[in-house]
């Protein structure tokens, strides 16, 4: 049987994960979508638990077995992927929920991280990607502003040159 220092840790990671979780999906109510605090904070936790679980049931057979906790981590990626997939919806050329998809998969990565006892690297991603969510949208606003500015732009002068064209 683990000691209880052995058990608080894996609570901690998970607690961790869970807390990660909650800061991610904050932004993302915030900003009105679908999946939200809940949504973000269950991955988050769940991939930690995938984690965890792989730790403590290979501690037993160490040097017994030949048993790697990345395959479980690598299974991981791969079911949040397919989450994340049913996530994207495309209406009428409009791709949406994107954003969302992706920052669910980050999500699971931050819950490994915690899983593993990686608290910095997964306070790190968690603030990077916050900070994605954030600023990123305000700086993804104005290119998006310009954009269009410039694409009026270029329109209005070939409907000039067209007309141009008609009149001679």
């Amino acid at each position: 049987m683990e000691s209880l220092v052995f058990q608080f840790d894996l609570f901690l990671r998970l607690l961790a994960a869970l807390f990660f979780g909650v800061l991610l999906g904050a932004e993302r109510n915030f900003a009105h979508k679908t999946a939200g605090m809940r949504t973000y904070s269950l991955v988050c936790l769940g991939s930690a638990a995938f984690v965890v679980g792989s730790i403590a049931a290979t501690l037993p057979y160490v040097g017994l077995v030949n048993f790697d906790p990345m395959r479980v981590a690598s299974q991981v990626v791969l079911g949040v992927g397919f989450l994340g997939g049913g996530l994207i919806v495309v209406r009428n050329g409009d791709i949406n929920n994107l954003t969302t998809a992706a920052g669910l998969w980050i999500a699971a990565a931050v819950g490994m991280l915690s899983g593993f006892g990686l608290y910095m690297l997964a306070a790190f991603t968690t603030l990077l990607t916050l900070i994605t969510f954030t600023a990123m949208w305000y700086f993804e606003q104005k290119v998006k502003y310009v954009g269009v500015h410039i694409q009026e732009g270029m329109y209005k002068r070939i409907l000039e040159e067209d007309e141009g064209k008609m009149v001679k």
